[in-house]
Order: C-alpha cells, then structure tokens, then sequence
C-alpha cells in the first residue's frame, strides 16, 4: 500500500494544510478530498494561519456555502479552530518543538487527539506521517490499532460513518408502530362482489294482493 506524499514543512501554514487533509477526509472518500483541495486551498486563503484564526461565525457561514470544498460547517469550524491552537503553540515555543518535546510515539498522537478538533488516531497517523516526522511502522500501528484497511474491515472515521448512515436509512423506512387501538381493517368488496354475481330469478312475481278491507 503506497502512502501519502510527504513534505518538508516551511512554515506553520503548511502544518495546517496537512492537518486539514485529515479533518475533512473524516468519515468521507480520499478522491473526495483530492478533487477539492485547489478549491479548498483557495477557499481558506492558501492555508495561512493567522487569517484562518480570525476567522469567525459570518465568515464560516460563508465557506459553508462554497462549492470549492467541501461543505461541512463542523470541519469548516474545526479547520479555524486549529489554526488559533497551532498559533499558540507556535507563539509559545514554536510547533517543531512542540512536536519535538514528545519522547514516543503515542503520548504525541493523544496530545494531537485533544488539543485539534476533527483528529482521531488515522488523522494523527497521517498528519504525522505527511509533515515527515518518526512514526511507527505502518502496518504494525494499524495491527495495534485495530486497522485493516486492505481487507476492506475498516475500522477508522469512515466506516463509522457509513454505520452510522446505514442505521439511519434503516430507522426512515422502518414502519412506524401504531399507538393505542389499531386502525379499523378495510371492509372487502368480495361479499359485494359475489351478491352482484348471484343471477336474479327470472319468475315474474303476482300481482300484490290488496288488503283486506
């Protein structure tokens, strides 16, 4: 299995494209994701950090509305949310060294889990793996981690969402229960059906005899 193109990063702009690349691919397709990300790099102003973390609800809105990308208003908000963290630790000590501080592996991806919105284990893996800092050989983290992509039991943000969707359609055309009496059965047309089928007796009837008086 062929990974992702790695980068060197420049600058913390670049940082937080490769970990929007995570945000959005959440729970949706990598052609997906791949198909609009010029949109999207234009869309957010070529990923640069300190415009992205002024960003507030009007501008998100508006991104929310934008064909470019893709439209989620939540991992629209989350991008922006991750720009402000990125700035601050690169403002205390500067990102690399942040990333640098951490001796193993794990302690780095839940410290990623907890301070970036829209980031699970995969995303931690992937935006570690792009920005080519050391992480754990690939198959035995998926191994570890309950991954199996290439069996097709994927067990990551997409797979969740698909379950989740599959139950939702179930519970739309499930019928719904009746509450209290059941509505009363259509009457049938057959008994009415099988009086009009009955041929009439063509013996002409008397004449009504009178009343007596």
């Amino acid at each position: 299995m062929e990974g992702p193109p790695k980068i060197k990063p420049k600058n913390i702009d670049d940082y937080l494209e490769q970990l929007s690349k995570g945000v959005f691919q959440a729970g949706i397709s990598w052609r997906v994701v791949d198909a609009k990300w010029e949109g999207t790099r234009a869309a957010f102003h070529g990923f640069n950090v300190e415009r992205i973390a002024r960003m507030g609800d009007r501008e998100i809105d508006t991104l929310a509305a934008d064909t470019r990308l893709i439209r989620s208003r939540p991992k629209i908000a989350a991008v922006v949310h991750n720009a402000q963290e990125l700035l601050t630790l690169e403002r205390a000590q500067g990102f690399k060294k942040h990333l640098a501080s951490f001796t193993d592996y794990e302690s780095l991806a839940t410290d990623l889990k907890k301070r970036f919105k829209f980031v699970g284990d995969s995303g931690a893996y992937h935006f570690l793996y792009t920005v080519s800092h050391p992480v754990p050989d690939w198959h035995e983290w998926a191994k570890a981690h309950g991954k199996n992509w290439g069996n097709g039991s994927e067990s990551n943000g997409s797979s969740k969402a698909a379950k989740t969707a599959k139950a939702a359609t179930a519970k739309a055309t499930r019928p719904a229960r009746s509450r209290g009496r059941s509505a009363p059965r259509a009457r049938t047309a057959a008994p009415r059906a099988r009086r009009a089928a009955r041929p009439r007796s063509k013996t002409p009837r008397g004449p009504k005899s009178r009343a007596r008086r």
